[in-house]
């Protein structure tokens, strides 16, 4: 898939019930694979063992799920269970009616051990064909064509002019996006708020809120 060399191809599926099988994933959880999902494959292995790239210093592989769906959505839910039972990272096609969205998150070891990672924010695509997807490899070892896939799903939201780093990225976006909940929550407030004392201390907290987010988004 996605013009990938040969020497990466798996293609294995895998029962979906190996990712809720286990007792202490919730039964609402258990629900979403069964009507959710049709079928999972695993597509590809990007490896040093399987394309020529140097070895990255945080992301040793890169596996590509595709994942078959019922509906044209799918509870990010499941991305994260599937993401926190394989200790790779994971770039994930949703296909449905012919289509694909191209999904991932970033992905770090959390330091506890025991193959453990934290899972932040997931980006995707719209739905395309596959040529259409904006994925190709690109960079010299499996870190750099693992940040690049993020960055090119995410487009926008992770794109830089500077040298900072896939993680920063990610950061800065994510408080962005909170910063924007917040400031759309203090504005339905203030609508509502009746005290003009009130009203003018909210609008303090939203000026500040904005004069933040102008900042965030100059850098």
């Amino acid at each position: 898939m996605l013009g990938l060399p040969k020497t990466t191809e798996f293609n294995k599926r895998i029962p979906k019930q190996k990712f809720y099988e286990n007792l202490t994933v919730p039964s609402e959880l258990k629900r979403v694979f069964i009507d959710q999902i049709k079928v999972i494959y695993w597509r590809n292995k990007i490896a040093t063992t399987t394309v020529n790239l140097a070895a990255g210093e945080t992301v040793t592989e890169i596996e590509v799920f595709e994942i078959k769906l019922s509906a044209p959505q799918l509870d990010v839910a499941v991305l994260k269970q599937i993401d926190k039972e394989i200790p790779y990272h994971i770039l994930f096609l949703l296909k449905y009616e012919g289509k694909y969205q191209a999904w991932t998150a970033y992905k770090e070891e959390a330091g506890s051990g025991a193959n453990a990672f934290k899972v932040g924010t997931y980006y995707h695509t719209n739905w395309l064909v596959e040529s259409e997807l904006p994925l190709k490899i690109d960079g010299l070892n499996i870190d750099k064509v693992y940040e690049d896939f993020v960055r090119q799903i995410a487009d926008d939201a992770l794109q830089t002019d500077s040298e900072e780093s896939l993680k920063a990225s990610v950061e800065k976006d994510e408080r962005r996006q909170q910063l924007q909940k917040q400031i759309a929550s203090l504005q339905a407030k203030v609508r509502k708020e009746k005290q003009l004392n009130k009203q003018i201390q909210l609008n303090g907290e939203l000026k500040k809120l904005k004069n933040e987010l102008h900042l965030l988004e100059r850098t």
